[in-house]
């Protein structure tokens, strides 16, 4: 091995002779010599796994070692690497096919998830319309309700409210006669049967009073 970079002219010169070991130029040529002998690095020992030079093979400590050149051992282990190299693309593969087949699950899951996002979404609007509308089919049947069990009371008590002022009438009037002093005066007065019947339709208003009291009971409201 020439320990000098050549141009091609001179390179021809070094390639045509067998002593010559060529490779490629390097700037860390110490690393191409033994440590120990400062020879270059021909050959590699295969039980000790490192380089070694002429001297460490036929005089050092790896005297009587399986060695193999450089170019050998170096083969073999790109031959190795390449196995290794092939196996990972291998591997590697067959990530990507399950990365693939994941990513294509996920896909159909997520279509799945927005199109049962939809049906239920629509579901719950269509619940929500139709409870509205029993809402307010329950609200306007309560209002119907309390109407017609209003309307006879509102009428019941518009007669009462009249009565009562009959009464009140009658009650001045018999206040009026009480205070009077002339006794002439108190028999002589007119209509006074009138004042004192005071038991006349009395049966009917409380049979009335009573239908209208039960009719207006929390019963209908659950019905």
């Amino acid at each position: 091995m020439c320990e000098a970079s050549l141009c091609d002219n001179h390179l021809r010169v070094h390639s045509k002779s067998p002593e010559h070991v060529l490779c490629d130029p390097t700037t860390s040529l110490k690393d191409r010599k033994c440590s120990i002998h400062k020879k270059i690095l021909e050959y590699y020992c295969t039980e000790d796994s490192t380089c070694i030079c002429v001297s460490c093979r036929l005089d050092g400590e790896h005297r009587g070692h399986q060695v193999e050149t450089l170019e050998e051992a170096s083969e073999m282990k790109k031959k190795k690497l390449r196995n290794v190299l092939q196996k990972l693309m291998t591997e590697r593969e067959e990530m990507e096919k399950r990365v693939q087949s994941l990513q294509e699950r996920r896909r159909k899951v997520q279509g799945k998830a927005d199109d049962e996002t939809k049906r239920v979404t629509a579901l719950f609007r269509d619940l929500r319309r139709r409870l509205e509308d029993l809402e307010k089919r329950v609200l306007r049947d309560i209002s119907g309700w309390a109407e017609r069990v209003s309307r006879p009371m509102l009428d019941y008590i518009r007669d009462l409210e009249i009565k009562k002022e009959e009464l009140s009438r009658k009650m001045r009037d018999i206040e009026e006669l009480c205070n009077m002093t002339d006794p002439l005066t108190v028999l002589q007065e007119s209509d006074t049967g009138d004042l004192c019947d005071t038991e006349d339709g009395d049966d009917e208003d409380r049979e009335r009073h009573e239908n209208l009291l039960h009719d207006g009971g929390d019963g209908d409201v659950g019905g």
